[in-house]
């Protein structure tokens, strides 16, 4: 079993920011890509930002220019550093990883977490 576990958010007035944290444990043999998506009340969930096992990032063109992810390899951890916030990044922040869990086998599984509320209010 594969466990993803989000930390960081919180309640932050507009322009301000946070650095959301996603930790990956378990029964990991690599993971290829993580992500991070969000969901707000009553929307679907959407992609926020992706990074590759090669570092090669991706970006909703709603948080290009304000969001960075960055990932550590070696501790199974990716990080979103949010600046600039806005009331619509009101969401639920949320971790995927791509996981492969054995040597032996290139299946990849896909894993999420609970998730962190980011609330943006004055």
């Amino acid at each position: 079993q594969v466990q993803l576990v989000e930390s960081g958010g919180g309640l932050v007035q507009p322009g301000g920011s946070l650095r959301l944290s996603c930790v990956a444990s378990g029964s990991i043999f690599s993971i290829s890509v993580m992500g991070w998506y969000r969901q707000a009340p009553g929307k679907q969930r959407e992609l926020v930002a992706t990074i590759s096992n090669g570092g090669s990032t991706n970006y909703a063109d709603s948080v290009q220019g304000r969001f960075t992810i960055s990932r550590d390899s070696a501790k199974n951890t990716a990080y979103l550093q949010i600046n600039s916030l806005k009331p619509e990044d009101t969401a639920v922040y949320l971790c995927n990883a791509a996981v492969r869990t054995r040597a032996y086998s290139p299946a990849v599984f896909s894993y999420w977490g609970l998730g962190t509320q980011v609330t943006v209010s004055s």
